[in-house]
């Protein structure tokens, strides 16, 4: 059976959905929390399966990309709305990426733009 953990970080990023009829067409803000979750068949020899400190700093390196910006006006989101399931599934990206270590994955992001609503992107 697999490990995995997960670690989170925010950031701040205004955006607005081009074509939703309501307010999230027009400009507004989130503060944005990220949980990134990583897994590994089996663990380490110090019995980790991947370090929480390396975790954050990579998700850290990731989301400072889209900190204090018009998230629209970004690379990733020129031709594609900045919702909650395209930022979950750019950081999954970048995230992966980043892990270099053997038989670890990103298995999961999820992007809340509130404290009730989430979106996850998960790669099968």
């Amino acid at each position: 059976m697999p490990f995995e953990i997960s670690t989170e970080e925010t950031f701040a990023a205004a955006h607005l959905i081009s074509g939703y009829e309501g307010d999230c067409s027009r400009l507004h803000g989130h503060n944005w929390r990220v949980r990134a979750t990583v897994r590994a068949e089996k663990s380490s020899a110090l019995g980790l399966t991947f370090d929480f400190r390396k975790l954050r700093t990579l998700l850290r390196e990731v989301l400072s990309a889209v900190d204090h910006t018009m998230l629209n006006d970004l690379a990733p989101f020129k031709d594609l709305n900045p919702t909650a399931e395209t930022i979950a599934e750019w950081c999954h990206g970048e995230l992966s990426r980043r892990i270099d270590e053997a038989g670890v994955s990103v298995s999961r992001v999820e992007v809340w733009e509130s404290d009730r609503s989430c979106a996850a992107f998960t790669k099968e």
